[in-house]
């Protein structure tokens, strides 16, 4: 049936594509289709998503560092590191956290108890405060980071290049065996 309609219908593939490819662009830009997809790029399998939140915590981490070595307040700093984020679900957990510490509470506590932030951030963040050089730790936070996305694109970039020499190596033989099989059959039928 999917090959009739390729076969007859084959125009009509190209704007139901379109279609698609529009609709899940415009829902992207609502706030409940980027919550969506932000949530599904932290979860992406093969270490993306990995990378994904790695990315996040480095820019969040450089953010927060600078604004609060530029004297910036805390509760400001946290908001436009929020806003800075670029991702919706890093976002929520320091609007979360931004609210905790106007309470009161350490900026290290909040980090700790969501399970977004890894506790290497939150350590380091908890002894910065302790120390009194918390921008310090925030900038060594974003180096390890920026570090860990670097080796992790080079890991993913060796992982990518042997399955796409598989997928051409199948698109290959799809082909082939298309080409092949009705001689065969026609072989068989003049036997």
């Amino acid at each position: 049936q999917a090959s009739n309609i390729i076969r007859g219908d084959w125009y009509i593939l190209f704007p139901v594509l379109g279609a698609t490819i529009y609709g899940v662009r415009r829902y992207k830009r609502t706030d409940a289709g980027r919550q969506l997809w932000d949530r599904l790029l932290l979860k992406v399998p093969m270490k993306i998503g990995d990378v994904v939140l790695k990315v996040t915590m480095a820019r969040f981490s450089r953010t927060l560092s600078t604004l609060v070595a530029a004297g910036v307040d805390i509760i400001k700093a946290l908001e436009i590191t929020g806003q800075t984020a670029g991702n919706w679900v890093v976002e929520d957990a320091l609007a979360g956290v931004r609210a905790r510490v106007h309470e009161g509470v350490p900026i290290a506590q909040p980090l700790i108890e969501n399970d977004i932030f890894p506790p290497m951030v939150s350590q380091m963040v908890k002894i910065g405060e302790e120390t009194g050089e918390l921008e310090k730790m925030l900038g060594k936070i974003a180096d390890f980071y920026e570090d860990e996305v670097d080796a992790s694109i080079q890991s993913l970039t060796s992982i990518v290049e042997p399955i796409m020499m598989i997928l051409v190596g199948l698109m290959v033989g799809v082909i082939i065996i298309a080409m092949y099989l009705p001689m065969f059959k026609m072989l068989t039928l003049v036997k």
